[in-house]
């Protein structure tokens, strides 16, 4: 289950990776300003989602998606430490 879990967290980040870069891409295609925005001040690209969102939504939500299958492959892989510690 670990290893699932494991596979399941690196193809997440990689899915949000491509999401991410995809979203700055976008904001870049609107403005500089709104490409350099998303990339050195941190809520400017979550503006730029919600402002443009009929451009940015495909980009968002792959993000998203990546996101939560990091987190599902979070939860099914654990941390392994059920039982240390016991005493």
């Amino acid at each position: 289950m670990e290893i699932l879990g494991l596979i399941l967290v690196c193809v997440g980040l990689a899915i949000a990776a491509v999401g991410g870069i995809w979203l700055i891409v976008v904001a870049f295609q609107e403005s500089v300003l709104w490409g350099l925005g998303s990339l050195f001040i941190p809520l400017v690209g979550l503006a730029f989602v919600i402002s443009h969102w009929d451009t940015a939504k495909r980009p968002f939500l792959v993000n998203i998606g990546g996101a939560v299958l990091m987190v599902l492959g979070s939860v099914m892989g654990g941390t392994g430490t059920e039982g240390a510690g016991a005493g």
